[in-house]
């Protein structure tokens, strides 16, 4: 089929999102059990992420922050190449920029994961998001039929 070649780095993209699941969970729920128990009934109850900032260590806190972030400006991303798969517009040089944007955002992924320095974190996020708008722009170009400058 015409226009699918976009569909493999979405698929990338959400497998790498699973990936960065277990890598959470493989860092996390040690960091927790490490926690003293509570004492009083029900201490333990509703608790959400955003309660263990500062309680287990950052450097586990940042995977979870990561994965958060595999849900936000990536829903954009499955949206408009599952868009641009299905009016034929997949190929060539939108298929090259949704790899970028699935590149930029796995050196994301492990640069906040690991090292986690805001300036360069920043700047891949910043590189991603500019592919992510010119496979926006491609769509709407697209759709609209407006003619390519």
């Amino acid at each position: 089929m015409i226009g699918i070649e976009i569909l493999k780095p979405l698929a990338v993209l959400a497998g790498w999102t699973m990936v960065m699941w277990i890598w959470m969970y493989a860092t996390r729920i040690p960091a927790i059990n490490k926690l003293p128990k509570p004492t009083e009934p029900g201490a333990d109850q509703g608790w959400t992420g955003a309660m263990l900032e500062g309680l287990i260590p950052r450097e586990v806190q940042w995977k979870a922050h990561n994965y958060n972030h595999l849900h936000e400006a990536p829903t954009v991303f499955y949206a408009v190449a599952l868009a641009l798969a299905l009016i034929g517009q997949g190929d060539g040089l939108n298929a090259q920029i949704a790899w970028a944007y699935v590149a930029l955002r796995i050196v994301h992924s492990i640069w906040q994961s690991t090292v986690n320095k805001v300036g360069v974190r920043f700047l891949l996020f910043a590189l991603s998001s500019l592919a992510l708008m010119a496979l926006t722009v491609h769509l709407l170009i697209a759709v609209f039929h407006m003619p390519a400058a």
